[in-house]
């Protein structure tokens, strides 16, 4: 294949990406980032009131637009307990269950701003004092976390400020390998926020002008539902969210492909638009799997639930052990960049 010269490129903005904490809730500093990044592209942007990012591209036809969007907000957890041993009992943000962060280094930050650091823990960890260390369930109740702190007790943690509510993120871990690999955490969806910051760059490196008005949504709920069915023109056609591909048993989706989704939780996504993009995909060459994903929805879906009158569509590339430590490849960013530089320049889908 010929891969885009910014592959590489790619995947230290996805590096930077991960490495800012923002769980859902608390995204201010990756939205911050992703808004400096635009601003140095000399690309204008606006904030919604939610939080979330908005760059506009006029293009030629003015009275039907698309909208992209990728989220940067990530799973995370928040205190729910301050316990009696000093330790922190969590209540979890987003989808996922506790086995996925068991013994994982967090960062726990306080209504001041203060950050602590510490790790995720199952209380019965010691084998030399559990008898169940092992069989123990991972849940909210024996999971705690252990703060990198001298604290005997709730009132040692309370001292340094730390209280129900704070924001606790995970370690992203993050690791790029020598033969294409990425692996971390929050691949989603900040690999597809990855490419869509390469896309817009590319835009205005070529001083390319677009069909169609295009709308850029860097979103900042979507983890617990809800981040990009708001602020939708009414003039907007189709509405392409770019989110991860989920693999395992049964799937098609690779981490060597672009994924396009036929169908999720929430029902099937737009049979032409479907089509629309198997045909760009083929046509240049793009590599891609189609997919359907049991237990998943998309800021496209949540734009369907909200009532909007869209076209929607969802790609990405393929992740690894998503909600977990995840992994995927250079091929598979890139094919995604192909596919969406490619769309952006079609036509829209007759509906």
């Amino acid at each position: 294949m010929n891969t885009y010269p910014n592959v590489q490129e790619t995947k230290d903005l996805i590096k930077q990406l991960v490495s800012i904490p923002s769980p859902s809730g608390n995204t201010a500093k990756v939205i911050q980032f992703v808004e400096n990044y635009l601003k140095e592209l000399d690309v204008e942007t606006k904030r919604n009131r939610k939080g979330g990012l908005i760059a506009t591209f006029p293009g030629k036809n003015n009275d039907e637009h698309r909208m992209l969007t990728a989220h940067v907000d990530t799973l995370g957890a928040m205190v729910k307990e301050v316990k009696s041993n000093g330790r922190l009992r969590l209540d979890l943000i987003g989808g996922f269950k506790y086995n996925a962060i068991e013994g994982e280094y967090c960062e726990i930050q306080t209504t001041s701003g203060n950050v602590y650091t510490g790790t995720i823990l199952m209380h019965q960890t010691s084998v030399h004092v559990y008898k169940d260390a092992g069989d123990a369930k991972r849940n909210q109740e024996n999971m705690e976390v252990r703060i990198d702190v001298k604290a005997e007790n709730a009132e040692d943690i309370r001292e340094l400020g730390i209280e129900v509510g704070d924001f606790v993120s995970f370690d992203p871990r993050v690791q790029i390998t020598d033969n294409g690999f990425i692996k971390s955490r929050h691949l989603d969806d900040k690999a597809s926020v990855g490419i869509l910051l390469q896309l817009i760059k590319r835009i205005k490196e070529e001083t390319i002008t677009l069909p169609y008005t295009t709308h850029f949504l860097i979103s900042n709920n979507e983890e617990i539902g809800y981040g990009g069915n708001s602020n939708i023109p009414p003039e907007t056609v189709e509405y392409l969210a770019v989110d991860m591909g989920a693999m395992g048993d049964g799937q098609s989706t690779d981490e060597y492909t672009v994924s396009i989704c036929v169908k999720d939780a929430s029902g099937p996504y737009h049979f032409e638009l479907r089509k629309r993009l198997i045909e760009l995909a083929e046509a240049n060459n793009i590599e891609y799997k189609l997919d359907i994903y049991p237990y998943y929805g998309s800021d496209a879906s949540a734009a369907i639930r909200a009532g909007h009158d869209i076209v929607h569509g969802l790609i990405g590339p393929g992740i690894d052990s998503s909600h977990a430590y995840e992994r995927t490849h250079e091929t598979s960013l890139d094919y995604t960049e192909q596919l969406l530089y490619h769309y952006v320049l079609s036509e829209l889908v007759s509906y």
